[in-house]
């Protein structure tokens, strides 16, 4: 986990003044995320997550949190932001932007199986449909740009064969990115970070998804490729479990049918998936942030996603297989 801002009660004594939650009891880090420092708060009224934005800023914020608050008013399982007094969902905590959001039960599912992976791509799609008429816009902060700009950061910590395969796939992606085929993908809000550990179930039903803090405007499909290169996996090879797979395409297909297009596109979006995953593990691992409890994910873990999803045949998105 990484807790970059510590908090301790004390801290929040005057601060919780302004949220209609009463006073706060009891204050304890999550183990999870490398993102922001996350906690789970206490609080006189119940059980919340404490959020304090280490790279997000002031501006940025309000997509995120607004996006969250109108998926849940559509009944989309999502935390749902508290506002302050003043009708703010962001405000400073030691002078950076903090968030409190409600929390959800159950645990995360580490090792799915197929009626998992349903849930998951049901919902998904669910989400997806849900914030259609979001009127907000924000690309997403880590695609096609963020991995020009961070690729020269990463090279010099690379060897000659593992530049060569990170340079290459940044150049498909670009020729991709620019087809007639990409042009056309639906698109939308996406969570752009369904790993397992932002789910969570109590037992077999799925009762939300959580950490919108990666979301922006992007394809549809791409959101699928990274679901899928997390939950159905087996996660010492990184090599797909086609029975997992169909179910959670079946299920999402069932609510929002894939386009051709998307069809075309999937083997390249589970690259892209791949490749925007390696590259941030790559910079974390190779630049380092302070903070406490952080342990970098090793990057190798989606270079080997990355050649398997090169180089290997992928399940097809139609769900009659």
């Amino acid at each position: 986990m990484a807790v970059f801002t510590p908090v301790t009660l004390d801290d929040l004594s005057s601060w919780m003044k302004q949220f209609p939650l009463g006073k706060a009891l009891a204050i304890k880090g999550i183990a999870s995320g490398i993102e922001n420092s996350n906690f789970f708060l206490t609080t006189e009224s119940g059980e919340y997550v404490l959020t304090i934005f280490e790279n997000l800023n002031f501006e940025q914020l309000p997509f995120y949190l607004k996006l969250m608050r109108h998926l849940a008013d559509r009944g989309i399982l999502v935390p749902a932001p508290v506002a302050n007094d003043n009708g703010e969902l962001v405000v400073s905590l030691h002078g950076k932007p903090a968030a409190i959001v409600s929390k959800l039960e159950g645990r995360s599912q580490m090792t799915p199986v197929p009626l998992h992976c349903a849930e998951v791509g049901a919902m998904l799609a669910k989400m997806h449909l849900a914030g259609q008429d979001f009127p907000m816009y924000q690309a997403n902060l880590r695609s096609l740009d963020w991995w020009h700009e961070t690729t020269p950061k990463v090279m010099p910590f690379l060897s000659d064969e593992l530049k060569h395969l990170l340079c290459a796939e940044v150049h498909f992606q670009d020729a991709f990115d620019s087809t007639a085929i990409y042009r056309a993908l639906p698109r939308g809000p996406i969570h752009a970070d369904l790993f397992r550990n932002n789910v969570m179930f109590e037992g077999d039903r799925l009762t939300g998804f959580f950490d919108f803090y990666f979301a922006g405007c992007d394809t549809w499909i791409f959101d699928v490729a990274v679901t899928v290169n997390d939950w159905c996996i087996e996660v010492a090879t990184g090599e797909l479990d086609v029975e997992r797979v169909r179910a959670l395409l079946k299920a999402y297909h069932e609510i929002r049918p894939f386009t051709n297009d998307e069809s075309v596109a999937w083997k390249p979006m589970l690259r892209a998936a791949a490749l925007r995953f390696w590259l941030s593990r790559l910079y974390d691992y190779y630049q380092p942030r302070d903070a406490e409890m952080l342990t970098p994910h090793d990057p190798a873990h989606f270079e080997r996603i990355l050649r398997l999803r090169e180089s290997f045949p992928v399940p097809p998105l139609t769900c009659d297989v």
